[in-house]
């Protein structure tokens, strides 16, 4: 897939306000730190659609952005940052878990993790919610350029030990580095993948 054009369309914490129309939508969360906003600009080719930032936690809307006309990209608050609030955390939970279960455009999710760390129990416990509740997804491990292949290879193993517990299989996954493009093609493929079988 070429993406020949990316642009915003709206910010809201409220489901029921999304885009009405019914193009696929595909959703981007993860922990605040694990770079979300510089995948999806790597994704789209734009360096500035999602806006970046040094300090985790910038994103704390629900967020649509129109690519090639005919898809949406959702890029959703980051979850488990220490320095939100209470209260906040609470409000993104909610209409985080009220997005991925009524929003009926909703395709997939991607969950980011950052592949230099060890499976954290926020990703873990997310994920589960997400195959209990039916949501299909697919994790993006990012900044893989930060490790050698070797540790790479070692980290999703840990992950895939885990997960297979209580998982029949693997979910599907992508290893991506937003600094040097590595996965971009394979996650642009993948949606361009779903969204012919969608329109078939």
């Amino acid at each position: 897939m070429i993406i020949k054009s990316a642009e915003f369309v709206m910010s809201n914490s409220d489901v029921a306000k999304c885009p009405k129309s019914m193009l696929p939508e595909y959703a981007f969360i993860g922990r605040s730190n694990v770079g979300k906003s510089s995948l999806i600009n790597m994704l789209t080719g734009r360096k500035s659609l999602a806006k970046t930032s040094g300090r985790p936690g910038k994103t704390q809307l629900i967020n649509h952005f129109l690519i090639n006309k005919n898809w949406h990209l959702v890029d959703l608050p980051g979850y488990g940052y220490a320095r939100v609030s209470k209260s906040s955390k609470k409000v993104f939970q909610k209409f985080i878990t009220q997005y991925f279960g009524l929003r009926e455009q909703l395709v997939s999710g991607f969950v980011l993790v950052d592949i230099r760390h060890k499976p954290q129990p926020i990703d873990l416990e997310f994920m589960q919610w997400l195959g209990e509740n039916g949501i299909p997804f697919s994790i993006i491990f990012t900044k893989a350029d930060k490790l050698k292949p070797k540790a790479i290879k070692n980290h999703i193993e840990d992950y895939k030990s885990i997960l297979l517990e209580t998982w029949e299989e693997m979910p599907n996954y992508f290893i991506t580095s937003s600094s040097k493009g590595i996965g971009k093609d394979d996650v642009l493929e993948y949606i361009d993948t779903l969204n012919s079988s969608i329109t078939n």
